[in-house]
């Protein structure tokens, strides 16, 4: 596990598996960032900006990965364009994300971050074999990254249930609905 405030000298690809990469929060609280899956890079932006890592990364599942040492990073950066433009481009959208993350928790209610959350993990991770989303997180965890209580996120997976938006088994959620859950969560592009 890479812990935030920790230094790198390398980067960490994603093999297969998925892990969660997040913050801890003045109040102690975890604050859940993104998740990688495979193909992804974790750690590159802290070392190429020679801080310490923002985020600690944690595996939710059985996670392969390989280690990739800073030189090797570097000499493949110096050595090929292409590589080069892709690494920037990942930053880039990284920085995209989080600055609509901002805007998303100042400007929009819980429960439109909450529809916008469950369409990005739909999104993200796809469907398993029940047609669920396939990724188990715990209310903590979605609460976390809609960036509400625990309890509120309870009170609207129930109403959305409810509502036959979506259909829930302990930890397996189900959209029923996406349309609706588009227009709640003013997701537009």
């Amino acid at each position: 596990m890479m812990s935030e405030g920790t230094r790198t000298n390398g980067v960490f690809c994603i093999h297969s598996g998925k892990a969660k990469l997040h913050r801890l929060g003045q109040n102690g609280k975890e604050q859940i960032i993104r998740f990688a899956v495979n193909g992804d890079l974790i750690g590159y932006r802290s070392l190429l900006s020679d801080e310490p890592l923002s985020a600690t990364v944690e595996a939710l599942d059985d996670l392969h990965a390989c280690y990739i040492p800073k030189h090797v990073l570097f000499q493949f950066l110096e050595k090929n364009p292409r590589f080069s433009l892709n690494i920037l481009r990942m930053a880039c959208h990284e920085l995209g994300e989080a600055g609509k993350l901002i805007t998303d928790i100042a400007q929009k209610s819980v429960r439109e971050r909450l529809a916008e959350v469950l369409l990005m993990l739909k999104t993200q991770f796809g469907l398993n074999d029940e047609g669920a989303i396939d990724i188990a997180l715990t209310r903590e965890e979605i609460a976390n990254m809609v960036g509400t209580a625990t309890e509120s996120v309870i009170r609207l997976i129930s109403e959305f249930k409810g509502d036959g938006l979506i259909d829930v088994k302990g930890r397996n959620i189900t959209v029923l609905n996406e349309p609706e859950l588009v227009r709640i969560g003013k997701v537009f592009d």
